[in-house]
């Protein structure tokens, strides 16, 4: 019975000694981290400082991202050290190494998650595009409601909300419409073969120059492309301002409408597919050639 006293009483003084000897190495440690993390806080504002002045007029958005990994490598450091300091090098290895080996297992599980947050700090570097913009992703055409880490979120014209993946937007191609706040509408139609050319190219560019969404110093495009079975076939291409998905459909709607009228007024004929019915071997005899007699 003494004998197992004796013992305790023993082991009890070794831990208190034990405790003794690392009270320094503890505090130490503590100061250590606490002096990294101060360090890591200033050198982070100093980032954003410098950035700010040397690249005022860049789109990037890399300030965030540089701040970030130079404050965790600065703390991480710090804590490193200060393991070294209590001697837990040896633990921490085992640690690391079965976090290892749990880390592979999970990185497959969650591959796609982690693809789309890189996409994601890609875009956000990048900015291609922002909430508010009209753009076309995955075959998805709408305004940008949203931008995440893992997706983005659009407003379709139908009105149907679209979650797209960021790793499909950025491993893929899309289209940004609001980048220059304009867009180009080509318009396509023909005219019978009977109508002077230059009269329909006159009406047409003096139709469009009157529509509100028009911006004239882009110009204006008139182009007769192809001789058709039954019309001459043109294109007609012009710029409108554009805010939204209404000031294309509005620029479009208006010369469709003034190119109808002004057509009808000028005895312009918009063509449409005829039909020539052969009833000779040889080159053919208009119907209206010969008179038709039915038997009874």
């Amino acid at each position: 019975m003494n004998h197992t006293v004796n013992y305790i009483e023993q082991v009890w003084r070794d831990f208190q000694q034990s405790v003794l000897d690392h009270i320094p190495k503890v505090v130490l440690a503590i100061i250590v981290v606490l002096l990294f993390i101060i360090i890591a806080q200033v050198i982070r504002r100093a980032c954003l400082k410098i950035y700010s002045k040397i690249f005022n007029n860049s789109h990037l958005n890399i300030e965030r991202v540089i701040a970030s990994a130079l404050y965790f490598f600065f703390v991480i450091t710090g804590i490193f050290l200060a393991l070294h300091l209590l001697d837990l090098e040896k633990p921490l290895g085992k640690l690391l190494t079965g976090a290892g080996i749990v880390g592979i297992i999970a990185g497959f599980a969650f591959k796609d998650i982690a693809s789309n947050m890189f996409a994601g700090l890609l875009l956000d570097m990048q900015r291609p595009y922002k909430i508010g913009d009209w753009v076309e992703i995955d075959n998805k055409y709408g305004v940008v409601l949203d931008i995440s880490w893992l997706t983005t979120k659009i407003k379709t014209v139908p009105g149907q909300e679209v979650y797209v993946p960021n790793q499909i937007i950025y491993n893929g191609t899309f289209t940004n419409f609001s980048t220059w706040q304009k867009r180009r509408i080509i318009l396509k139609s023909g005219v019978s073969y009977g109508d002077n050319l230059e009269h329909v190219r006159t009406v047409a560019l003096d139709e469009v120059k009157k529509i509100e969404e028009l911006l004239p110093e882009e110009g204006i495009d008139f182009y007769f492309t192809d001789i058709g079975g039954s019309t001459y076939n043109f294109m007609l291409r012009y710029w409108v301002k554009f805010e939204s998905n209404d000031d294309f459909c509005k620029g479009m709607n208006d010369v469709i409408m003034r190119i109808k009228k002004r057509f009808e007024q000028e005895n312009i004929s918009i063509a449409y597919p005829v039909t020539t019915v052969d009833f000779g071997v040889k080159g053919g005899v208009n119907l209206f050639d010969k008179e038709i007699k039915i038997k009874p």
